[in-house]
């Protein structure tokens, strides 16, 4: 069986009737664009009005406009204001007992509002299969539903709204459900979801970024959107299987149900009335009015100094003093130096030290520390990231100490590099201090933490381009490198030398 509603007359030429086919937008959907004012709300009653003896219908209803169908046609009225399960069920029921509905979603908030759309939405495309009858589902304002961007609801809930409208409008064909939604702001609106529409009704819109998106979704060029500027109110522009194939501007007829929301117009003020018999008016309660005073707004505290916080925490994770055990006798600064410094080297004898962030070889340190019981303040993490350093280029806190130790600048120069980069230039430094061979790549990428080879050499070419190496090669192919300002410079090295036996570094890992 085949039924047409009628949506109006054709605003061009001939003034003949518009008919949409009702099975053909049952299995297409449809998008109302147009700006407040534009006649939107008309257009969604007549659509509802025309279509209702024909069809289950079911409105989300974000202003409470369409309760009024009610009355005539006799849908249910829900009132959104109830728990996510609740609507849930009830939207289940709707579709068994195949009742048309009104979801009354006027007073509550926008998360709220979009809450309950969602809830309600996934019971209708949650029901059972033997109850997919064919229903229109009305959203209103659907860019509430299904912004664009997100705004100040949670991720939580605008996840959940979006996806109950991308299943109407993606997937609920096959479940009977034929999506149709109206916006006053195309560019607002999901793509995902406003794409699934084959069916427009394009309003009055003033807005370049609106205009732009409608001339796309109707076919028809840019310089063409300026249509939509001069559309009078109640007019739109049609295109889609179900009305028409070419865009074809549309006045829509008249409907036989108001909302409760009325379009603001002129009335005259009141009779003339005497200053002083205003301000009786408005200062004076009436006799039934309450006098209850309004409670005091509320006053956000201040927030709290960042180093109060920090400075409660270190309070609060404070060990209390022990009241057993012995004392610990207290370390002088060299003991407590030489304490660190083989703790250190015992991380670093665990062959797979190389390879583990620099946070679990702190949590090591520190255990190492306790087992010691080396008394003081414990070294930072960036304090141990240094120190780490420079225990594993192999200098003493001995050499740091002279007088004349150069290794003072060169730390100074480790420190413009990045933290990763520190050790190994301490590595090539103390190779270059002593003459020693240049190491192969596969040193350099265990002194930087990684297995990679060819991490090695990208390391070494970036820390030339700073400055802080100069790297050459001899007739023999060995890497010579160099540290600028200190005529330090190591023994020829082959890069490609297979690491040494008690390397952690495998043979299948050395080259990249």
């Amino acid at each position: 069986m085949k039924v047409s509603i009628d949506l109006g007359l054709a605003s061009q030429g001939a003034p003949a009737p518009v008919p949409m086919d009702l099975e053909e937008l049952l299995a297409t959907r449809l998008l109302v664009q147009g700006n407040s004012g534009s006649g939107k709300s008309h257009l969604l009653r007549r659509l509802l009005e025309q279509s209702a003896p024909w069809v289950q219908q079911a409105v989300i209803d974000p202003e409470g406009d369409f309760v009024s169908l009610a009355e005539k046609y006799g849908h249910v009225v829900v009132d959104a204001a109830r728990n996510e399960a609740d609507l849930h069920r009830v939207a289940s029921r709707v579709r068994q007992h195949r009742v048309s509905v009104v979801l009354d979603m006027e007073g509550l908030d926008s998360e709220q509002q979009m809450r309950a759309a969602a809830a309600f939405l996934g019971g209708l495309f949650d029901a059972d299969r033997d109850h997919w009858y064919p229903m229109l589902v009305v959203v209103d304002e659907a860019q509430l539903f299904a912004p664009a961007v997100g705004g100040e609801v949670s991720d939580d809930t605008r996840k959940a709204s979006l996806g109950a409208m991308t299943n109407l409008m993606c997937r609920g064909r096959k479940r009977g459900l034929a999506g149709i939604i109206a916006t006053q702001r195309l560019a607002k609106l999901a793509k995902n979801v406003a794409a699934e529409a084959s069916n427009f009704l394009m309003g009055r819109t003033f807005l370049d970024i609106d205009m732009a998106r409608a001339a796309d979704l109707l076919g028809m060029e840019r310089r063409q959107a300026e249509m939509f500027r001069d559309l009078q109110a109640g007019h739109f522009v049609a295109l889609g299987p179900a009305v028409s194939r070419r865009p074809l501007p549309v006045k829509i007829g008249s409907v036989e149900t108001g909302a409760r929301s009325v379009t603001p117009k002129l009335m005259p003020l009141p009779e003339a009335v005497t200053p002083e018999d205003m301000q009786d008016l408005i200062f004076t309660a009436a006799p039934d009015e309450e006098t209850r005073l309004p409670p005091p707004p509320r006053r956000t505290p201040a927030p709290v100094p960042t180093e109060n916080i920090l400075s409660q925490l270190a309070r609060a994770t404070r060990e209390p003093p022990r009241e057993t055990g012995p004392a610990v006798p207290a370390m002088s600064p060299e003991e407590r130096q030489e304490a660190i410094d083989n703790a250190l080297k015992e991380i670093l004898t665990d062959p797979e030290a190389g390879f583990r962030t620099a946070a679990v070889l702190y949590q090591d340190f520190l255990v190492r520390c306790r087992i010691r019981r080396i008394t003081g303040e414990p070294l930072s993490l960036r304090a141990f990231r240094r120190r780490l350093a420079i225990a594993h280029a192999g200098i003493d806190s001995g050499e740091l100490e002279k007088e004349d130790s150069p290794w003072g600048e060169v730390i100074t120069m480790a420190g413009q590099l990045p933290e990763d980069m520190q050790s190994v230039f301490l590595v090539l430094a103390r190779a270059a201090h002593d003459g020693k061979p240049c190491p192969s790549d596969a040193g350099v990428a265990h002194a930087y933490g990684s297995r990679s080879a060819g991490r090695a050499r990208r390391l070494l070419a970036y820390m030339e381009e700073q400055g802080a190496i100069v790297s050459r090669t001899d007739g023999r192919g060995k890497r010579i490198i160099a540290i600028p300002g200190l005529a330090w410079e190591t023994a020829p090295g082959d890069p490609n030398a297979p690491p040494a036996s008690n390397s952690p570094i495998p043979q299948g890992e050395a080259a990249e």
